[in-house]
């Protein structure tokens, strides 16, 4: 593990693991994981070094062993989107393959939005049309992460969540105040400005996400793929993702007879 410290004094931990000198890819976690449970667990550190790549992969802040603050104005998206790329910029790498998941796909799809030229081929998980429909204002996702007991807490989607959170010993306080940010909000229009090839992919069953198709239809020339059977908290670790993710970076998603 390395860190190094934002411009804005906030430490951002980090591995930088795989093949040194081989094509780098960014991994970036979602909400309530870390580098750790999101990337190196599941297996993806692994699978990427046999590809011969190098893996960039953070724990953004208030989450991982990254800085903590309790403040959400300091994860407003342009703050957050400025700590990957200080990280690149850091490491000396000008261009890499980007792979997020949920949040992390969020954030990965603002850095080909804002900064084309420093991604490759972009991996976007756990999203689809879903993106499109307002985040609710009702601030549930904090106060259950406030909650002193999690028994209270009776939307079984948010108790899975809030379970995901406290298995990992994440700050909830911190987790409550990423919640409470400046959502960062995407347009059909915005995506217009995504050059790199992309690959859109979520479970079936997931219903954060919803349909992949929904999102890729407004990014030019991507591919969306729906993993059968999976939902939002099983489709990272599982086989099929990394066999997708790997058939989208080599082009075979690009021959209708592979």
């Amino acid at each position: 593990m390395a860190k190094f410290t934002a411009s804005d004094g906030v430490t951002i931990s980090y591995d930088d693991a795989g093949i040194p000198n081989g094509k780098p890819v960014l991994l970036v976690h979602g909400f309530a994981s870390n580098r750790n449970e999101g990337w190196k667990r599941t297996g993806w550190y692994t699978a990427f070094e046999r590809r011969g790549q190098r893996v960039i992969a953070p724990d953004t802040r208030g989450h991982g062993q990254s800085g903590k603050p309790h403040d959400p104005a300091v994860y407003a998206p342009a703050r957050r989107l400025a700590d990957v790329i200080e990280l690149l910029d850091h490491l000396g790498i000008g261009r890499t393959d980007v792979v997020g998941y949920s949040m992390g796909a969020r954030l990965a799809l603002s850095l080909a939005m804002t900064w084309p030229e420093r991604v490759d081929h972009l991996v976007v998980g756990g999203i689809g049309e879903r993106i499109f429909t307002p985040s609710p204002q009702d601030d549930v996702m904090g106060r259950a992460m406030e909650a002193d007991d999690p028994a209270t807490i009776t939307d079984p989607f948010l108790q899975s969540f809030r379970h995901f959170a406290d298995e990992q010993g994440e700050d909830r306080l911190a987790l409550a105040a990423t919640s409470r940010a400046e959502g960062l909000a995407i347009t059909a229009d915005d995506l217009f400005a995504i050059s790199a090839p992309t690959l859109v992919v979520a479970g079936s069953r997931d219903a954060l996400a919803g349909n992949p198709q929904g999102l890729a239809d407004h990014i030019r020339g991507a591919k969306a793929i729906s993993l059968q059977g999976c939902d939002h908290f099983n489709a990272i670790p599982h086989a099929l993702l990394k066999a997708t993710v790997f058939d989208f970076l080599d082009g075979y998603l690009d021959d209708p007879f592979s």
